[in-house]
């Protein structure tokens, strides 16, 4: 059955389809500029209240709402299966990864949020303390392929840090996002803690314009550029989770059969629509042909499509457009297709490929595929691997191989990214308590984790006097000996006086 959802302003509306069939499963409204501005006013009014609330009383409402989602597991992820088009189980294990996120800011945010005594230097005499609070309302434009789990990692984390959120999803998956607040106005005790607004990049803007206090993005670095330029209106600070050319490195003495599993799923999970896909692979020469024939045959046991398939329908035409130009650019420029390729593809469905012989100078080894498609190039030593995983203008996630621990760790400090998983592929995304995000073109900003908590609050810094001292520097009413006051503690705690010495022995006796 279709899913309507009304407008009581704007008779406009936005279809949502199966991408496996092409049929229309539902629409809901394109929301106007005002409608989004109104959604925030009473976003803002909610915050008010939800911010003055204590943690155990926000906590006690998060739990709630987790359960609620728990409940509507089934209706949610059916959901996510027909509206994203990918298979049941991938849509079950988002369901589950969005509760995690739920569970995790609801039990951490009191110790994330909880105020540090820092100390205070010369000023002998004052408590510093660093506290942090919550922003007031927060803006969450989520994307299509992870339509409830990549926004839950901002949602969940702004409403424990006591913000109140309004999200936009995106045009290509908005019914997932109306479920879900439907379950957050039934749970929550207090209105429009969490609003939904529906449309396509009109609504988003709109959103980014509006008198928000931070947007979370997730999306294309493009559409993240925008995003930021349309924020930086009102100074608006952003949160930007973008793309990946996300490498993977395996050394020779890799456990190869493990690294090919993992790599098979790391590239192809989603159909190859993650952020965090596995999109360039680097092989020790000596181990390069029979890597390449594990992973070869662990894909050709694959399946794509079905109720029973390994992977789904690609949720854009347009990214299968995207697919389709970087094979054919790469064949023109010599990689050679192991197995799948263009002429495997049949409207939404592409059949995983591999690729050898690939270099550089190809765009499927130095632009976003977001396709099921498994890359593999030979390198010489390991140096040459590093070399060419940083040979890029993103820096998300990174996957390293190896069986000597110590070398396997030294490889991940060196892969310019915000997060690498050694002997094991996207464990970074599944660990709640570890930061989520990236450098460069992958953008800036962290979620999950306490990071991610802290993300959604404003820093206040509080110097309160304790005792007064014989001399107060922060006063005009200075004794006449000040200046060789001054002078002489510059000596003793900055130069050449006792205390700096006493910090240089310190040090000596610790090496």
């Amino acid at each position: 059955m279709a899913t309507t959802i009304s407008s009581a302003t704007n008779s406009e509306r936005l279809q949502s389809y199966d991408p496996s069939t092409g049929q229309v499963i539902g629409s809901v409204p394109i929301m106007t500029a005002a409608e989004v501005d109104a959604a925030v006013a009473r976003a803002r009014i909610a915050s008010q209240t939800w911010s003055t609330r204590s943690h155990a009383a926000r906590r006690e409402e998060l739990t709630a709402f987790r359960k609620a989602i728990a409940a509507h597991a089934d209706e949610l992820a059916e959901l996510l299966h027909r509206e994203n088009g990918k298979p049941l189980l991938e849509a079950y294990v988002e369901v589950m990864m969005a509760l995690g996120h739920v569970q995790h800011a609801a039990s951490h945010a009191e110790a994330a949020m909880a105020p540090k005594k820092v100390s205070s230097g010369v000023l002998a005499n004052f408590r510093a303390t660093i506290s942090y609070q919550p922003l007031g309302v927060v803006g969450v434009i989520g994307p299509w392929n992870y339509p409830l789990n990549t926004p839950m990692g901002s949602i969940a984390y702004a409403l424990a840090a006591g913000n109140a959120v309004v999200f936009k999803p995106s045009e290509l998956t908005p019914l997932i996002a109306v479920k879900l607040a439907e379950i957050a106005t039934k749970t929550f005790g207090l209105p429009d803690l969490l609003q939904v607004v529906t449309g396509a990049g009109a609504t988003g803007a709109a959103l980014a314009k509006s008198a928000i206090d931070k947007i979370a993005f997730t999306g294309s670095a493009g559409t993240g550029k925008r995003v930021m330029i349309t924020a930086a209106e009102r100074l608006t600070p952003v949160l930007l989770e973008l793309g990946g050319k996300d490498p993977m490195i395996v050394a020779e003495d890799a456990d190869l059969d493990k690294a090919a599993e993992a790599c098979v799923y790391g590239a192809l999970t989603n159909a190859g629509q993650a952020c965090v896909s596995v999109e360039r692979v680097y092989v020790a020469d000596a181990v390069h042909d029979k890597f390449v024939d594990k992973v070869v045959e662990a894909v050709r046991a694959l399946k794509t499509g079905g109720d029973d398939g390994h992977l789904g329908a690609m949720t854009s035409p347009a990214q299968v457009a995207i697919v389709k130009d970087h094979l054919a650019d790469a064949v023109a420029k010599g990689a050679k297709v192991k197995t799948g390729g263009i002429d495997a593809i049949s409207g939404s469905y592409i059949q995983p490929t591999v690729l050898t012989e690939v270099t550089h100078s190809m765009k499927v080894m130095s632009d976003e595929t977001f396709g099921p498609v498994i890359p593999i190039q030979r390198v010489s030593s390991l140096d040459e691997a590093i070399k060419l995983a940083n040979d890029t203008s993103f820096g998300l996630g990174s996957t390293v191989f190896a069986g000597d621990a110590s070398v396997a760790r030294k490889l991940a400090s060196r892969i310019r990214a915000g997060m690498t998983s050694v002997n094991s592929v996207m464990a970074f995304a599944g660990i709640p308590s570890l930061p989520f995000g990236g450098v460069g073109d992958s953008g800036f900003g962290r979620v999950h984790g306490d990071e991610g908590i802290r993300e959604f609050t404003r820093v206040k810094s509080t110097a309160e006097q304790v005792f007064p001292l014989p001399m107060n520097m922060m006063s005009f009413n200075q004794p006449k000996d000040a200046t060789k006051r001054i002078k002489g503690m510059i000596k003793t705690l900055y130069g050449e006086g006792i205390v700096a010495k006493a910090g240089d022995l310190l040090r000596k006796l610790r090496s």
